[in-house]
């Protein structure tokens, strides 16, 4: 056992730590997996656990829940980190699970955070313990799973996806946290403006910690007036949490996440939407040149022969940013961006192109009629190749195997 599962918290341990719940009635957001019906919620309550992975943001409450399951279940509760641990820990805490089973008839469950950071060998070692019910798996995750968690393990164990908290939740909690006398901030006079509680839930987006750690920041550094009061306006809260943290990672979900979101609001002619995905990957410092390649793409793919021209602009936002850099290039990619959600759209190329495609993979590939070959030799044209070709002759040019099938649909 760490002292991160230790229920005797320590005086001077981060307001975050100090306010995790003990109990479901005073754990609050992920009410989709944990109300009182769900399953997760009876199965914890139940002691009737299995391997799971808890995947979502940071902030979001997953450590917090591994510590309420360590509370009621009556197997061994074993956490370890990843970031710090390798595979003689991993195969260690498995031989220490297996002398408990064996001698002692008791489960182990083993929490291992930051599951992403173990290689697949690290993860494999997980298996057999899994399989045999040695070990109760949770793993938690900011990473998207399908991808950083080995799929015979993720075959093995239920995935449950915490969601960033409300700013309603966040509100919350930072109230629970100025009147818990025991845990937050009960015991001193406080007064806090409500703009000022607003403007931390608002910027943490939905970081949990985040939250208690600006407020915490906010307290600390506060000068009490005369009557010992220590007030927090909104310049307090403003100073304390600092400008808006973007959450994206250009390698991992957020950044696909926001470019399908702008490439679909294109689509849907939707230019409110379309700036604000746009400005948010901006903002975040995403490649400029990575969000014009997908706005290329949108011009051929969404919009294609019913403007011409969303193509020639696409490629001359592109050579805009090659020519200006950012950010004095930002302006020729909102201008792309509007052009593109105000144009008319048409699938027909794409449509057209992908039939095509369809057959040249799964159909028979008969030759090239002769006549439109090309004969640069008189023994190629002694074989009848480009015999009889008319430039401008309408016929269909295709193998006699695939011809009279209509591709191209205006």
């Amino acid at each position: 056992m760490t002292d991160l599962f230790d229920e005797n918290l320590k005086l001077g341990s981060p307001l975050a730590d100090r306010m995790r719940p003990a109990d479901f009635k005073d754990y609050i957001g992920q009410d989709h997996i944990l109300g009182k019906d769900k399953l997760l919620r009876r199965a914890i309550e139940a002691d009737k656990l299995f391997s799971m992975i808890l995947w979502g943001p940071p902030g979001s409450g997953k450590t917090t829940l591994a510590r309420l399951i360590a509370n009621k279940t009556e197997s061994f509760f074993q956490p370890f980190s990843a970031v710090t641990s390798g595979i003689s820990d991993v195969r260690k805490a498995l031989d220490e699970a297996k002398t408990r089973k064996k001698f002692h008839q008791q489960k182990t469950v083993l929490f291992v955070d930051e599951i992403h950071h173990f290689n697949k060998t690290q993860q494999d070692a997980f298996l057999p313990a899994v399989e045999d019910g040695t070990i109760i798996l949770i793993g938690a995750t900011t990473e998207n799973p399908s991808f950083q968690v080995n799929a015979p393990l993720l075959s093995r164990a239920r995935v449950f996806h915490l969601r960033e908290l409300s700013e309603d939740n966040i509100i919350k909690i930072l109230k629970l946290a100025l009147k818990d006398k025991e845990k937050g901030f009960g015991k001193l006079n406080i007064k806090i403006d409500s703009d000022a509680i607003k403007h931390i839930a608002r910027l943490c987006e939905g970081d949990a910690r985040d939250a208690y750690n600006a407020l915490e920041l906010a307290v600390t550094t506060a000068k009490k007036d005369k009557t010992g009061t220590i007030k927090i306006d909104l310049a307090a809260a403003e100073e304390a949490i600092q400008a808006k943290f973007i959450r994206y990672d250009k390698s991992a979900d957020g950044h696909f996440d926001a470019i399908s979101a702008l490439h679909k609001s294109i689509r849907a002619s939707d230019i409110d939407a379309s700036l604000h995905y746009l400005a948010r990957m901006i903002v975040a410092g995403e490649e400029p040149l990575y969000i014009v390649r997908r706005l290329v793409r949108v011009a051929s793919e969404d919009i294609g022969l019913a403007d011409s021209h969303a193509l020639v602009l696409a490629i001359a936002t592109q050579q805009t940013i090659s020519f200006l850099g950012m950010p004095e290039a930002n302006l020729a990619l909102a201008q792309l961006v509007i052009y593109l959600a105000k144009s008319p759209k048409s699938r027909a190329v794409n449509n057209a192109y992908f039939a095509a495609e369809e057959d040249v993979k799964n159909k028979r590939l008969d030759p090239i009629p002769l006549d439109i070959r090309n004969a640069p030799t008189k023994m190629m044209k002694d074989f009848g190749f480009g015999k009889g070709y008319q430039p401008y002759e309408r016929k269909d040019h295709r193998p006699a195997n695939i011809q009279k099938k209509k591709y191209w649909q205006e």
